[in-house]
């Protein structure tokens, strides 16, 4: 009898302790799908209840979807919080670096921003998204030839990158290369580029 109780409370605790990972697996689900409803505010929540019960790997992952969610409530400030806890928590993680980096490219803040999104290229190289905001930093910067290098590079990684495609013909614009601006152009509208 004692060791059915205790084979019991074994099974207890470990159940226990599968729901909680669980739970957190779940609580982060529940805010990415809550992120793509819209509901920023609820989202973050939780996001909130996934990082309390998570691993500081995974939790680093949750920072950055809650850094996302705080950029499309405007709270900017809180989301470079969230992406610096992410990163202080897995510094090889090149997805917080570059949130980081495109937030900051947004806000104009582009030697920060081209410093933050470099970290992110050289912990991933092939990262695309990482290129072509380096890409977007360069043409902001009015150094349309580098710009066209970073940008050429994303669509390389990423041929069906419709927005990089889009970049292209903006930076060969600049350039005044016309004939392959327009080429680029339309290949990001075959994309579904609607931007």
């Amino acid at each position: 009898m004692r060791l059915i109780c205790a084979v019991f409370i074994l099974l207890l605790v470990v159940m226990t302790s599968a729901q909680c990972q669980q739970t957190a697996e779940d609580w982060f689900n529940k805010g990415l799908d809550l992120h793509d409803q819209g509901k920023y505010d609820e989202a973050i929540d939780a996001f909130d209840k996934a990082i309390a019960l998570s691993s500081s790997a995974n939790a680093a992952v949750a920072w950055i979807s809650k850094g996302q969610a705080l950029e499309e409530l405007g709270k900017h400030n809180e989301a470079f919080q969230a992406y610096d806890k992410a990163i202080e928590l897995d510094p090889k993680l090149a997805e917080a670096w570059y949130c980081k980096g495109e937030l900051l490219n947004l806000q104009g803040r582009y030697s920060e921003a081209m410093e933050i999104i470099d970290n992110a290229i050289e912990l991933k190289p092939q990262f695309a998204k990482a290129l072509f905001v380096k890409g977007a930093i360069l043409y902001s910067q009015g150094k349309y030839e580098e710009a066209l290098k970073a940008n050429d590079k994303a669509i390389e990684i990423n041929p069906n990158f419709a927005a990089a495609w889009n970049n292209n013909a903006t930076i060969l614009e600049a350039l005044g290369r016309t004939t392959e601006a327009n080429a680029a152009y339309a290949k990001a509208k075959e994309l579904g580029y609607s931007g």
